[in-house]
């Protein structure tokens, strides 16, 4: 779990905050799919307060940078999500966007936003926290398939997939 000074009882070490507000923004968007409901600010904050009490998440600095990663990823993907859903069933391919998991689907909806919208995130860093989150919440299987799908979607992109100025043609990385 995380360290004593963000969770209490909790001894193994402590993830970065996006680590955590990836986790929380997939958690929170597979409640509202399966409670077929929009993400909000409302029930964000509600779900946000249950899984605080539950985990014992404190409210510091680490807590606070992982909600508000949490709200910037929900947000993306309430917003976008049509595109975010197209560019996934693209790189999918014999795949029924339904027949995804609800987790894979979000796992793959986080790191989509991330990648399409968030230039400070290098694309590799999205494909590989994506796949971990998967390995915890599915399973090593789901965490191929996810590299699979991102990998794919990351050979789209028009910037540099491990950040910082993409090279010109003829330069090398």
């Amino acid at each position: 779990m995380f360290e004593d000074d963000d969770f209490t009882g909790a001894q193994e070490p402590r993830p970065h905050a996006k680590r955590m507000g990836r986790e929380l923004a997939m958690q929170y968007l597979f409640r509202c799919d399966m409670r077929q409901e929009l993400p909000d600010a409302e029930t964000f904050a509600l779900f946000y307060d249950q899984i605080r009490k539950e985990h014992g998440l404190k409210e510091n600095r680490f807590g606070r940078k992982a909600r508000e990663y949490a709200e910037k990823l929900y947000l993306t993907v309430a917003l976008n999500g049509e595109e975010i859903d197209s560019v996934i069933r693209q790189r999918s391919q014999n795949w029924d966007f339904e027949r995804i998991s609800h987790v894979d689907r979000n796992i793959m909806r986080v790191a989509v936003a991330e990648m399409l919208y968030m230039e400070d995130v290098p694309p590799v860093v999205s494909i590989d926290e994506a796949v971990e989150i998967a390995r915890d919440y599915s399973g090593d299987e789901a965490g191929s398939f996810i590299n699979g799908v991102l990998n794919g979607i990351k050979d789209t992109l028009k910037r540099n997939p491990r950040g910082g100025k993409q090279p010109n043609k003829g330069e090398q990385e």
